[in-house]
């Protein structure tokens, strides 16, 4: 007979605890707590023992090729917890930290498409230069197609358009590190002194959204004379016909603030309205938006008027050139070689081509219009210069919100020639002028060679200046509407050699209507009417003195600040006292 087991028995065996408890002890060894764990499924299937084809680049990170390219392949027999051999690859921490890349670029010659040297990617617009890249490569982008460009070893190059055609120039201009370009910081157009209190700051988007409905305006008076306008200019842009040289005539022209034009005072004395004002300083505060070089403009609050006025030797009176393109000119002290090529210099040159391009289209031979009364700033005793063809028209124009509270604004307008239309009725004409420097120089803005493109590619370059040259286009438009001009001629205007400054060819002259050449830059002069009339009404809240609206030279952005009266006399008066010492 077996022997009895008794459990009882078999208890009181065991090895008595400290913890009175009995089996396995409990173990503290920690020498697995650092170590990975890659998640895993029971539904995996066992294909290896070891991987060895599962590669870790550098700093554990997988590399294109080994298992990673297998799961790639192969995504329906990709199973979870795969690809995770990286988690127990080893960080080499301290030696990682310490390395940098000295040198990475490519000893190789062999052509490569994308951002580095040999060729580049483009993406273009409408109508093409043709051509290649520099040698660096880079990107630009449009409203047309993708097209891509490469040069191989015999200077082949392949293109690849998704209109079928080639595309065009314009758009952002990606070049050779232009990541990592420091941004421009420019000067602001008045030096913001302690005692200003600002009292208002607006950003642009704000102003986008603003919005007030007016009439065409109405004529009040009416002063200076015209020529008419030699039609003989009007030929075939771009033809070598159509050449002719930029001579340089000696033309007096007045362009007074608004506080210092008689005829504007003695309207304020009359109460005909509450705002006055210029068409330069009108049309920057209503294309307000689309600039980007620093200005401001002087507001003087007198009782219940209001007077928007320019300092003297403001930067409204001086036309920018490419203000708005990707990569506008830059400065000398920002590495331009060309000092030509500066903006300040850019800017003289335009001022200079307008006036003396306004000049050459008028035949001063014949006949000339005579407004009711002569120009109000010359004085024969005085001026020794014979005067230019201008003449300004003071129109008025209803800005009230409704009838219980009446805004009205006076504006001085300027028509610069006059021309006979086929029924026998006399047309005012504004005439500007567009002015290229050199298509390959920094700052060109992408734009076409005038002289072979201009007859065959109009179209493209007037695009092209739409782009690069927003502000100073929608100003002159604004003018030309605000005069209620008839026409609006636009000359192309180029260097005779992009190395001399001096010397300049007319290549053509072309005609726009200034309200389709409005819808055609999406310009809305009822946003600008809101502009003015919100800034008014700012003004109206404030007491008397003296205002200063200031656009930000690095930021959209405009600030107004409450400034002493007797602010800008001082350095008039500076002026004219240290001139007579020089």
């Amino acid at each position: 007979m077996a022997p009895s087991f008794q459990l009882s028995a078999l208890i009181a065996s065991l090895p008595e605890s400290e913890g009175g408890a009995w089996g396995p002890p409990a173990s503290t060894d920690s020498s697995l707590n650092e170590v990975p764990y890659a998640p895993y499924s029971k539904a995996d299937k066992l294909g290896r023992m070891a991987d060895w084809t599962q590669d870790s680049g550098k700093d554990g990170r997988d590399n294109r090729g080994g298992r990673q390219g297998y799961n790639r392949n192969y995504r329906d027999q990709q199973v979870y917890g795969a690809g995770t051999s990286s988690l127990f690859s080893y960080q080499h921490a301290e030696d990682e930290a310490s390395f940098s890349v000295v040198d990475n670029t490519r000893t190789s010659t062999k052509p490569r498409m994308g951002f580095g040297r040999g060729g580049g990617t483009i993406f273009r617009g409408r109508g093409s230069r043709g051509g290649t890249q520099s040698s660096r490569g880079g990107a630009a982008s449009g409203r047309g197609g993708f097209q891509r460009t490469q040069t191989g070893r015999g200077g082949h190059d392949s293109r690849f358009d998704s209109r079928g055609g080639r595309g065009g120039r314009g758009g952002r201009r990606f070049g050779w590190k232009d990541w990592d370009k420091p941004q421009r910081n420019r000067d602001a157009s008045v030096i913001i002194k302690p005692e200003w209190k600002m009292l208002e700051e607006i950003d642009f988007n704000r102003l986008a959204k603003l919005n007030l409905e007016t009439d065409e305006g109405e004529d009040i008076e009416g002063y200076g004379f015209l020529h008419y306008y030699d039609r003989s200019n009007d030929k075939a842009a771009g033809a070598k016909t159509a050449e002719r040289r930029l001579a340089v005539q000696d033309r007096l022209f007045f362009n007074p603030t608004a506080s210092d034009d008689p005829v504007i005072q003695d309207l304020a004395q009359k109460d005909e309205a509450t705002i006055f004002a210029t068409d330069s300083v009108l049309s920057m505060l209503m294309c307000a938006p689309r600039s980007v070089y620093p200005w401001d403009i002087v507001i003087v609050r007198e009782g219940n008027k209001i007077f928007l006025d320019k300092r003297e030797g403001s930067q409204i009176d001086y036309v920018s050139v490419n203000e708005n393109a990707t990569d506008p000119p830059l400065d000398v002290s920002e590495g331009n070689k060309d000092a030509m090529n500066a903006p300040q210099a850019l800017s003289m040159e335009a001022t200079f081509i307008n006036q003396n391009f306004a000049i050459q289209t008028v035949n001063e031979t014949a006949s000339k219009y005579e407004f009711p009364q002569p120009n109000p700033f010359y004085n024969p005793e005085e001026d020794s210069e014979p005067l230019g063809s201008k003449a300004y028209k003071y129109r008025r124009f209803d800005l009230s919100l409704n009838e219980e509270e009446p805004m009205h604004l006076i504006v001085r307008t300027e028509v610069d020639a006059v021309v006979k239309s086929g029924s026998g009725e006399e047309q005012f004409l504004t005439i500007k002028a567009l002015n290229e420097f050199d298509d390959r120089a920094q700052g060109s803005g992408g734009a076409l060679n005038w002289r072979q493109k201009l007859s065959s590619q109009l179209g493209a370059v007037v695009a092209t200046e739409m782009k690069n040259n927003s502000c100073k286009l929608a100003r002159w438009t604004t003018q030309s509407i605000l005069a209620k001009a008839h026409q609006m001629k636009l000359g192309f205007v180029s260097r005779a050699t992009p190395k001399d400054n001096n010397r300049h060819v007319i290549l053509g002259v072309v005609s726009f209507k200034p309200r389709e050449f409005a819808t055609q830059m999406n310009l809305n002069l009822n946003n600008g009417w809101g502009i003015v009339r919100t800034i008014v009404d700012m003004c109206m809240q404030m007491p008397e003195g003296k205002y200063v609206l200031v656009k930000d030279p690095n930021k959209p952005v405009l600030r107004l600040y409450e400034v002493p009266v007797n602010t800008f006399e001082d350095e008039e008066e500076d002026v004219q006292v240290q001139g007579p010492k020089e």
